[in-house]
């Protein structure tokens, strides 16, 4: 088996749960390509009592089909097929209670998928593990899920007969810098820092895509390779993707399409308004389904209320999908490369660090010694009015120790150099947020960037730095 880079903390969770002393019922969940499936196979070594994946869009006749299959695989008896759930599950039982270990891993992933309409699937999963597994001590029934809508609206959130059933909770999210760096040397794949934080911003953390990432070609080649060959691999993941994780996929595109023409993200009454969308839970349940699935963030702008708070899509391979790849309609195989030096390209740069900034707070909270303060991270702007001019910050530290960080985020090929207008320019801003936010708190400038500041008469403004290699810590 691979060895797992990155997961401490999910490992030690499914440690923890092996060896406790009852029977364990854990849910994994996140979106697809992430690799739920990877690390637990690859914790457990594929050593299961007994294993199944859900079929994607499969009959209920082609899931139990495939049930039976590997029911009498891992049991090597003949059991007879069944027609439902509940006898399924009631062979299961029989062949588990056969088995004299200690500790009786199961593994059922892509659990949504099982659920057909009509099956009554989860009612026999649900009696399964209430009247039988759960007073099992040596049981550890771990379940996955791509699907995160059905994952907390069926299991986590149910108020039945699975309310409060699941002993352990695992969110896998894509990886941070750091994990996609060990990753790539795990591929053989040595870039620097500036090259690996590129394909962040273009992949994200997922794991599936990293992995498709050849060692023999450049970045520019591989992206050309992927996005924009006649045969690219990830042409049409991104339909897939929604089709995949929702099932009104078109209104969650919908949603995300519109995020991506706004940078600074959309109100909930604004995204109903360009969408003609009637308020109510289902649009509620699009937002929050988004949400945890990590395609969006909702954040609010400094000293706004709740019901101002923005949505703002953050996946990065759906905002460079978005960008340069859905209309593309394969004009250039080569297109990446051949953007090389491009205006547009400069300035999906900048946005798309600024996002990967936001997908790494933690790692600016540390190189700026603030972990342990108690802070909210937000957003400010400002409109212009005849009063003053507008501005914008796009990021914000408001700590409980009286200071405020100002973040400005700057993606440069060398250290960056602050002119005489930008000097001007950050003290307007700052200035102008002091008075209309009306703060007693000092203010800090900080930089964020890839190669620090480049010394100079202008520099000396800036109260904290943090630079690239501080986000692969």
């Amino acid at each position: 088996m691979n060895k797992i880079i990155g997961r401490k903390q999910e490992c030690s969770i499914l440690k923890s749960c092996y060896e406790s002393e009852k029977a364990e019922l854990v849910a994994v969940y996140g979106r697809r390509r992430v690799g739920k499936t990877y690390l637990v196979k690859n914790y457990f070594k594929d050593e299961f009592a007994f294993y199944i994946t859900g079929i994607y869009q499969g009959s209920k006749k082609e899931q139990l089909t495939f049930f039976n299959k590997q029911l009498c695989d891992y049991s090597k008896v003949l059991y007879p097929m069944v027609d439902n759930w509940f006898d399924a599950f009631d062979q299961l039982k029989h062949y588990l209670s056969t088995l004299k270990k200690d500790k009786i891993v199961i593994f059922i992933d892509e659990l949504p998928w099982l659920d057909t309409p009509r099956s009554r699937f989860l009612k026999a999963f649900e009696l399964f593990w209430n009247s039988w597994a759960s007073d099992k001590s040596q049981i550890k029934l771990i379940v996955c899920g791509s699907a995160t809508t059905w994952m907390m609206s069926h299991l986590l959130g149910d108020k039945g007969g699975l309310h409060n059933r699941v002993t352990r909770r695992m969110k896998l999210s894509p990886f941070n810098l750091y994990e996609t760096e060990q990753f790539l040397k795990s591929q053989g794949i040595v870039w620097n820092r500036y090259q690996i934080a590129e394909a962040y911003m273009i992949l994200g953390g997922t794991p599936y895509y990293l992995q498709m990432l050849q060692k023999s070609y450049s970045l520019s080649q591989n992206i050309d390779y992927l996005f924009f060959s006649e045969n690219a691999e990830l042409k049409d993941e991104y339909t897939f993707l929604f089709r995949s994780l929702f099932n009104n996929s078109a209104i969650y595109r919908n949603v995300v399409e519109l995020l991506s023409k706004k940078s600074k993200g959309m109100t909930r009454a604004e995204i109903q308004t360009n969408l003609k969308l009637n308020d109510g839970g289902n649009f509620t349940q699009v937002l929050e389904n988004l949400c945890n699935c990590d395609f969006i963030r909702k954040y609010s702008a400094f000293g706004k209320k709740e019901r101002d708070v923005l949505y703002q899509l953050t996946d990065l391979f759906t905002l460079f999908y978005l960008k340069f790849v859905k209309n593309s309609n394969g004009r250039d195989e080569h297109l990446w490369s051949n953007m090389i030096d491009s205006a547009e390209r400069r300035t999906w740069c900048g946005y798309s660090f600024e996002q990967l900034c936001l997908h790494h707070i933690f790692q600016i909270k540390n190189r700026l010694g603030i972990s342990g303060i108690q802070s909210d991270v937000c957003s400010w702007n400002t409109a212009s009015t005849e009063e003053h001019k507008g501005g914008q910050i796009d990021l914000l530290i408001d700590r409980k120790d009286q200071i405020i960080n100002l973040c400005e985020m700057k993606y440069s090929i060398n250290e960056f150099e602050i002119s005489k207008k930008y000097d001007e320019e950050l003290r307007e801003r700052r200035e102008l947020f002091r008075s209309i936010s009306k703060t007693k708190k000092a203010l800090h400038l900080t930089m964020i960037t890839t190669y620090g500041l480049k010394q100079n008469s202008y520099s000396g403004m800036i109260q904290s730095e943090v630079i690239l290699d501080d986000l692969f810590l």
